[in-house]
């Protein structure tokens, strides 16, 4: 008798066990952080790949493994000395992750899955919620950087070795964008002596910048470092008789720039500091200076001259990366160099609260001035004075560049013979808020002899207000000035003579009956232009928004203004928001019934407002306003009135564009919550009265069916994309039951897919989202009562949608939100039914959306939902699965159906190769699955009632599963070796053998092939099993015989099997 024959099908089948390591003892913790065990154990393993790198010539990552080593074994020191700040020491953790993951990708080693900063334990966590992190990090990896973070530029000056000047020179540093022709930072500043050292000794080795809060945006764009520099000295450098040595004229000299694109191609390395040469081209003709950099640029080379050596302007660079205090505390011994902080012009692109600024940008453009008599052209010097209403000068109020203390008065250079110049030069005015209404600015324009006197002769003056007569500041756009005459003998002591006059053509347009024996005659044929940027936290150039903050100037244009706040910039609203916030409360107490509706619509637009993600960070200032600042005593009122109406009359109006944006009920209950905080009994009896389960739940979908869908659609989404930000708000209300009931109502009461359009169908399953993901509904459903009563109406709606096959990306989404809510539950008995409940609404359909989908981009979350759910399954659920079945037809066509999914689970590349832990998992689980799936296999299909098609199945996915390259232990490194232990127990076929000659006798060989010798030992046998049976039946056993040796032949014909397979089926 063989071997096999004496084991009954009942008690003896092939199966096979996967299992971790770990499972197999008790788990050994070590004391030391997680982060330094996994960094020693890397290190190891990565030290003889690193050497293999050297012996197959891949020097270049083999240089690169070894300073990202060094960093590792560097940040492992200060991790074990432990003499950290808690923010340093998660600052260390991240840096040591960063390069763990960079290390173990270029070595082609597995992905670790990481949840901040530390490796998970994939028991403690849901296979859905698994996959999400191994698939960001991948992400991550392969697309860079994609979150929005600041970047800064450091820049340090450390010579400038072009001698040939032999005067003091100003050099000026600034980030300039050639596609869009503008500058797009504030100057950097250094004042030079002739020799080319720092004018101020002090300042030795100290000359650097940081150009600040530079976003990922702004690195694609075309960028330059562009340096101007500007002597001081004589008119003309050569020519000792044009001007007395004693005056001293500030000349355009040269301008070097630098393609940032070049810096990022050298620089690969985050905060790698490296030096650059910049050459100092000087300009042909003056007149081309104000675009001297875009002809360097253009390389125009006709209009600048080449220096005669390699040498000028040597710098070094370093590119830094995160918030500014952050960056402040990693470099402190940068920081200590008397670091001037160079802003971008503008605001950056998320504006923080708290972030105070008030510069105006003011830039000499050009002028127009008549030759006066004189046979040449003028040289003409502009002087800028800020003066207050009192006619004081305002001290230190002018900045031509950081890095240098400011000035009380700005001197220009000069052009050479030039009546039409053209200067581009921009200063900074950083005027202090309480002096900015009534100042003015004053330009006087001055003739430079250059006769030996060096006289510098006034004959013409403008000036312009820094605030027009509604309060409004000097817009963003260029401004054309009158220029009116004077001599030198001209007294601006009283300065009320000339600010009289118009300032320019608005100006005199607003007063026609100007007297004819004017204090100063205004030159017709001259003008001068300046533009100007304001960048201020507190001033406003927006007309509406300061007739909105003085209302009360102009009560009759109340309703007007709150009309037009829709068309304000919403950087200008958020500037103000708490301002802003004030005058509409005022309004509301003033007269709620007159104001009551625009206020609402004008709160609901800030409210969305916020919601763009450059103001994400002003939703806490909005949140905190109302906790502390919220004195508006009777304003929830009407704001959950116009809800309310709002609501109502959604079916009745034609445009909905105030509705759907009303369609937030977060604040105004939240306006509510707080005045019950402050014990206002009517509060809470107004906001249950009118906040209830039924009332704000939604309960108009149903009877949208019924009404006019078109029109309530677009309401309907905006109620819904709003409604799980209000469960903070309920949950201060009412009880976690109260509020699942609600929560539930307002689910339950969603149409179905079949009553909906597509897009209101997307919109529906967007917030189901939302709401599971909120960590208000997860606190709520921790509640294992509040979880009952929620999980079905949810189950309900992603049951349908994967009927259909609709929105399967958001269903998925969901499901793996619930499986780790579950997850981590799973210690509490309720948790069973839940399950329960999951397996009969989900299981069969999720077998057959994979079965649809296996092959598409987005299976993997399918994937991780099943194998999520097989793993929450018990042997009690199994049980209760199989007895549920009413026919063997049916549970027939579920075995198939897992069977397929499992073996395309084992063909089909779901996970990628470095994703071990999720091939892993799998493996485990097909195992598990497999094992509580046997009795009903072996009670309904075996002996009288054999199933071929059904075994076949089985047996194929159990020969793909022993052959998955995952489990080959020969292929895998020693860390991982020790992890994955196969076992492989035997199985009989009994009287069912011949269903099984020739058909399996291929896979069965196949499984011989895996060099281990326990599963060879086990396998041979069973094909003398099979000769054994063929040869009790009929006398021989020449069919086994003819398919084993075809076969043979070709494994051998293809180079299949080693010396020790050959052995063994020789011994056969």
């Amino acid at each position: 008798m063989s071997m096999l024959g004496g084991l009954s099908s009942r008690s003896c089948m092939f199966f096979f066990f996967f299992f971790f390591g770990h499972r197999l003892c008790e788990t050994v913790v070590p004391l030391e952080d997680p982060i330094i065990t996994e960094t020693t154990s890397t290190l190891q393993e990565w030290g003889v790949l690193w050497k293999q790198l050297y012996v197959k010539h891949k020097v270049d990552l083999f240089h690169k493994l070894r300073h990202v080593m060094n960093e590792l074994i560097d940040l492992r020191r200060q991790l074990i000395q432990g003499h950290l700040a808690q923010d340093q020491t998660r600052e260390i953790k991240r840096h040591i992750t960063v390069r763990l993951d960079w290390g173990n990708e270029h070595l082609g080693l597995d992905l670790v899955p990481r949840k901040e900063f530390e490796m998970v334990d994939p028991d403690q966590i849901s296979i859905s919620e698994l996959y999400k992190l191994v698939r960001c990090m991948r992400q991550r990896h392969g697309d860079g950087c994609r979150v929005p973070v600041s970047h800064h530029l450091f820049i340090n000056l450390k010579s400038f070795t072009y001698n040939s000047i032999s005067e003091d020179a100003d050099v000026f540093f600034s980030l300039y964008d050639t596609r869009e022709a503008k500058q797009i930072s504030e100057k950097f500043m250094v004042k030079l002596n002739k020799n080319g050292g720092p004018k101020n000794p002090e300042k030795v080795d100290r000359l650097c910048a940081l150009f600040t809060d530079l976003s990922s945006k702004d690195l694609k764009r075309d960028l330059y470092i562009v340096a101007h520099v500007i002597r001081t000295g004589r008119m003309l450098l050569n020519d000792s008789k044009k001007g007395p040595p004693h005056v001293q004229y500030r000349r355009p000299y040269g301008c070097a720039v630098l393609a940032m694109s070049d810096v990022f191609h050298t620089i690969t390395d985050l905060k790698e500091e490296k030096d650059f040469v910049l050459k100092v081209y000087t300009c042909n003709n003056e007149n081309e200076w104000y675009q001297v950099h875009e002809n360097i640029i253009r390389k125009s080379n006709t209009k600048y001259s080449a220096p005669s050596t390699n040498y000028g302007l040597i710098i070094s660079l370093q590119l830094l990366r995160g918030e500014l205090e952050q960056i402040r505390r990693e470099n402190q011994a940068v920081f200590n160099r008397a670091l001037a902080l160079t802003r971008k012009l503008g605001f950056p692109d998320v504006i923080l609260p708290g972030d105070t600024r008030n510069d105006l940008y003011l830039t000499l453009e050009r002028g127009e001035f008549e030759r006066g008599g004189k046979s040449v052209q003028k040289n003409i010097e502009v002087t800028l004075y800020v003066l207050y209403a009192d006619g004081d000068t305002l001290k230190d109020c002018i900045s031509l560049g950081s890095g240098e203390p400011n000035n009380c008065e700005y001197r220009s250079f000069v052009l050479y013979h030039n009546n039409s110049p053209r200067w581009s030069e921009m200063v900074k005015l950083p005027i202090p808020i309480d002096r900015f209404r009534g100042s003015h600015l004053r330009f006087e324009f001055r003739h430079c002899s250059t006769k030996d006197k060096g006289e510098k002769k006034l004959f013409g003056f403008a000036f312009t207000p820094l605030m027009r007569e509604d309060g409004t500041t000097l817009s963003d756009e260029s401004h054309e000035l009158y220029v009116y005459k004077c001599d030198e003998n001209a007294t601006f002591s009283n300065q009320g003579l000339y600010l009289s006059l118009p300032c320019c053509k608005e100006d005199f347009n607003s007063c026609p009956n100007l007297p004819t024996n004017l204090p100063f005659q205004r030159s017709p044929k001259e003008t001068f232009w300046v533009s100007t940027i304001l960048c201020s936290t507190k001033l406003t150039q927006n007309v509406d928004l300061l007739a909105l903050l003085n209302w009360k100037a102009h009560p009759d244009r109340v309703l007007d203004i709150l009309g037009r706040l829709r068309q304000i910039n919403g950087e200008e609203i958020v500037k103000f928001l708490r301002d802003v916030l004030d005058t509409l409360f005022c309004l509301l107490d003033d007269n709620t019934d007159k104001y009551g509706p625009l206020v609402f619509q004008s709160l609901v637009f800030i409210i969305n407002l916020l919601r763009d993600s450059r103001f994400y960070h002003f939703r806490p200032v909005m949140d905190s306003y109302i906790q502390n600042h919220f004195a508006g005593a009777l304003a929830y009122k009407e704001l959950i009135r116009c809800l309310k109406w709002y609501m109502d009359r959604s079916a009745e109006v034609v445009r909905q564009d105030h509705i759907q944006e009303a369609m937030r009920v977060k604040y105004p209950v939240h306006f509510g919550l707080i005045n019950m905080a402050r014990g206002n009994g009517q509060t809470e009896v107004l906001i249950r009265s009118n906040v209830t389960p039924h009332e704000a739940s939604g309960s108009e979908f149903p009877a949208e069916r019924k009404a006019n869908k078109r029109k309530l659609s677009k309401s309907s989404a905006a109620l819904l994309n709003s409604f799980p930000d209000i469960f903070d708000e309920l949950l201060q209300m009412f009880t976690v039951q109260e509020v699942a009931e609600y929560v539930r109502g307002t689910l339950g009461s969603m149409p179905s897919t079949v009553d909906i359009g597509q897009s209101m169908d997307v919109v529906k399953l967007q917030s189901i989202a939302r709401t599971v993901e909120s960590l208000p509904f997860q606190s709520i459903y921790v509640n294992p009562v509040s979880r009952h009563i929620l999980l079905p109406v949810v189950l309900h709606h992603i049951h349908l949608h994967l009927r259909q096959q609709r929105e399967l990306l958001i269903c998925s989404g969901i499901l793996g939100s619930i499986f780790s809510i579950i997850k981590t539950s799973s210690m509490e008995s309720s948790v069973q039914d839940e399950v329960e409940m999951m397996v009969e609404s989900l299981l069969d359909v999720l077998l057959q959306t994979l079965l649809s989908i296996m092959s598409k981009s987005h299976s993997g979350e399918y994937v991780s939902c099943l194998l999520s759910l097989l793993r929450q399954m018990t042997e009690i659920h199994f049980h209760h699965l199989l007895n549920n079945f009413h026919s063997k037809e049916e549970l027939k066509e579920f075995l198939l159906k897992i069977f397929c999914v499992f073996r395309n689970l084992m063909k089909l590349t779901i996970f990628p190769r470095d994703w071990s832990v999720m091939r892993l998992l799998t493996s485990h689980i097909i195992v598990v699955t497999t094992q509580f799936l046997s009795p009903a296999l072996h009670k309904n299909f075996s002996e009288a009632d054999f199933d071929f098609k059904v075994w076949n199945s089985f047996f194929s996915l159990t020969v793909l599963y022993i052959n998955q390259p995952s489990l080959q232990l020969e292929a895998l490194g020693p860390a991982k070796r020790k992890k994955v232990t196969v076992c492989v127990n035997l199985f009989t076929l009994g009287d069912n053998k011949p269903h099984f000659i020739p058909g399996m006798m291929g896979p069965f060989l196949g499984v011989t092939l895996v060099p281990q010798t326990e599963v060879r030992n086990i396998m041979i046998p069973i094909f003398h099993d099979m000769m054994d049976w063929e040869q009790r039946k009929n006398g021989n056993f020449k069919q086994v015989e003819a398919e084993l040796m075809d076969k043979l032949d070709s494994m051998v014909s293809d180079g299949k099997g080693d010396d020790n397979h050959r052995e063994l089926f020789s011994l056969l």
